[in-house]
């Protein structure tokens, strides 16, 4: 569908044609400096003094402004094709980039900023990124789609709650807000896998699609919002321990089965689909670790934490950005050889994060280091291999 004028697009700089573009590329140089701070300060080589503290920061950011800037890059690209109205573009992107930029400024050096300007400037980026990803979606009646909206939002509410625990001095508020973020942006890769783990498997190794079974995914997806809705609401406190686990195991087994459906042996000759599935496989283990925990298992919430964060987030963030910046600017879905050591080196880390400091606490210092180097190498990696393919129009002369 011809949704621009192409001379008029010409006008436009590269980075600001596609949401993609910017967001893609200075939230992964983010999250690289982002990592490379927080474990120089967290190891005493530098004295960080951003908003709050170091670690509100570092919890906060690589949430609410790493992972929330690729999500909203993805959705605002996406809703073009779902719509076939013109996605956001130009200055309304600047502006957007803006926004999200000055968010982060704000909050690694503003120590001594007030609180409503640090949380007003940063709660705007989801809300207004919601709207423009509604408008097309509304026009054009895609109610399939419109549930991204609420997601958004509710992203939203989990970054307002850090805040107010900010405000009143509680910690344990902080941490609902920022877990609770986790449930959610876990239930959107969740779906947003399911829909597109299968086609792309069956794309890329020229075999049969593995069609959905209904009541499976309906189940692992239901069970996704379980989870959130009871921590959200801060009714899991409340219930026994032994039920949460078993809501944990449920939605473990059948995300395991969706992924096992998936055919992961098929993969291991294409790197932009076996770095998915290894990606796509961290939430289940990443479940199944919360479910021991609730059922009284010594493993430490930061290591659950951590295999859906480092592990699933950051391999499958990494993954999708690898292959949508080359399909959405009309090349070839053949990423450079280096890209898959930049997909073994940020499964390294996650690894790291976890498996190592579960198993070997007495050096977890050299395990974060470990980890750290290996985020920052392969989101560097990523930052120096696309940065040609973000800023530089399509080569086959299309808008976008």
């Amino acid at each position: 569908m011809q949704i621009t004028d192409l001379a008029t697009e010409q006008k436009l700089s590269p980075l600001l044609r596609q949401a993609f573009r910017p967001m893609f590329l200075f939230g992964a140089a983010f999250s690289a400096i982002a990592i490379l701070l927080w474990v120089l300060a967290l190891t005493g080589n530098i004295q960080l003094t951003p908003f709050r503290d170091v670690m509100f920061w570092h919890s906060h950011e690589m949430i609410f402004g790493f992972v929330s800037a690729i999500i909203v890059g993805f959705l605002l690209t996406a809703v073009q094709n779902w719509s076939g109205l013109r996605a956001t573009h130009g200055k309304t992107l600047f502006v957007i980039v803006a926004l999200w930029f000055s968010a982060r400024l704000l909050l690694l050096f503003g120590a001594g900023l007030p609180l409503w300007l640090v949380a007003g400037v940063d709660l705007l980026f989801l809300p207004l990124s919601a709207v423009l990803l509604a408008i097309p979606l509304v026009k054009t009646g895609q109610k399939r789609n419109l549930f991204f909206i609420p997601v958004l939002l509710l992203i939203t509410a989990c970054n307002a709650l850090m805040y107010i625990g900010v405000a009143y001095n509680r910690y344990d508020i902080q941490q609902l807000g920022s877990q609770n973020a986790v449930w959610l942006i876990t239930l959107l890769m969740a779906i947003v896998g399911g829909r597109v783990l299968p086609m792309f498997t069956a794309n890329g190794t020229q075999t049969k699609k593995a069609e959905a079974i209904i009541w499976v995914d309906r189940i692992a997806l239901t069970s996704l919002w379980l989870i959130f809705a009871l921590h959200f609401l801060n009714i899991a406190t409340r219930l026994p321990s032994l039920a949460i686990s078993i809501l944990f195991a449920i939605s473990a087994i059948f995300t395991a089965i969706r992924c096992f459906r998936w055919k992961f042996w098929l993969t291991v000759k294409v790197p932009l689909l076996w770095s998915l599935h290894i990606a796509y496989w961290c939430i289940p283990i990443g479940l199944a670790l919360y479910s021991a925990r609730y059922a009284g298992v010594n493993i430490s919430n930061s290591i659950a934490l951590h295999t859906l964060t480092a592990g699933a987030m950051g391999s499958m963030i990494l993954s999708m950005m690898a292959r949508v910046s080359l399909g959405h600017s009309g090349r070839v879905l053949k990423p450079k050889t280096i890209m898959s050591l930049a997909f073994i080196l940020v499964i390294i880390a996650a690894i790291s994060r976890t498996v190592l400091i579960g198993f070997w606490p007495e050096q977890t210092m050299q395990w974060l280091w470990l980890a750290a180097i290996g985020w920052v190498t392969a989101y560097t990696l990523y930052v120096i291999v696309y940065f040609p393919v973000l800023t530089t129009p399509r080569p086959d002369g299309r808008p976008g």
